[in-house]
């Protein structure tokens, strides 16, 4: 049977819109299931972090909604510290920092870590689950090949770290990929946060002197990485991330 050309693309584009609707509404209808799953990755992050579980375990959700019921996520204004009365869920740092009205400049003395703009609001997780109470910060930075997103965990009195972790990154594996090492990560867990000239928390080339109370040792041929790491916790913990809600939190509990 011979078709029109007309018809056939009258046929292909009835088609198109047809399945472009289905497609559509599909993404319409699991955006809800989407957007739960994705708290449910970050609740876990968060818990891994803080050290209330540890990498390998499983975390159902029963045992995360157990768990968050003694960590408090909030947000604050970066550059005042202060709480903002918003849900924690509805605000996403990272979209909000490409919108010029929801966001500043980095400053010049920060622009190592690659991150152009900064977001007016920023989420916090206080963690007080008795004997394990820290404060999760979350952050990110460039590194060689991309940006790396992870979760910095610090005991309440801003004293030393508790954990480390990075959870999305294109690092070349084997090299700066291993910034997901828990071998590495473990270096972390203790070292100091601030000294007398400001953030001390850093991490220095890999077999380069350094401060064994602040400072790491970075990643071997990962030298761009490392660099990318260090600058990032600079940028978070400095007066241009969450510097003025650590010093409240710290004065004020």
């Amino acid at each position: 049977m011979d078709f029109s050309i007309k018809y056939v693309l009258g046929f292909a584009l009835v088609l198109c819109i047809v399945c472009s609707a289905l497609v559509s509404s599909t993404a319409v209808a699991l955006k809800e299931r989407q957007d739960a799953n994705k708290e449910l990755d970050q609740r876990r992050q968060v818990i891994r972090v803080a050290g209330l579980a540890l990498a390998g375990d499983a975390l159902p959700k029963e045992t995360v909604d157990t768990l968050f019921e003694n960590i408090q996520g909030r947000v604050i204004d970066r550059e005042t510290g202060d709480y903002l009365d918003v849900p924690v869920a509805s605000v996403n740092p990272i979209k909000e920092s490409k919108d010029p009205a929801m966001s500043a400049s980095t400053p010049s003395e920060f622009k190592a870590a690659q991150v152009s703009r900064l977001s007016n609001r920023l989420q916090v997780f206080e963690v007080k689950t008795p004997g394990k109470e820290c404060l999760v910060l979350p952050i990110h930075g460039k590194g060689l090949w991309s940006t790396m997103y992870g979760y910095l965990a610090l005991k309440n009195d801003l004293s030393e770290v508790v954990g480390i972790t990075f959870y999305a990154h294109g690092e070349t594996p084997g090299l700066g990929g291993e910034i997901d090492n828990p071998s590495w990560k473990d270096q972390f867990p203790g070292r100091g946060v601030y000294g007398a000239d400001g953030v001390g928390l850093g991490v220095v080339k890999a077999s380069a002197p350094r401060d064994k109370d602040y400072e790491v040792d970075g990643l071997s041929g990962a030298t761009i990485t490392t660099k990318g790491v260090d600058a990032t916790i600079k940028l978070w913990l400095g007066p241009a991330g969450y510097g003025p809600y650590l010093e409240q939190f710290k004065t004020q509990g």
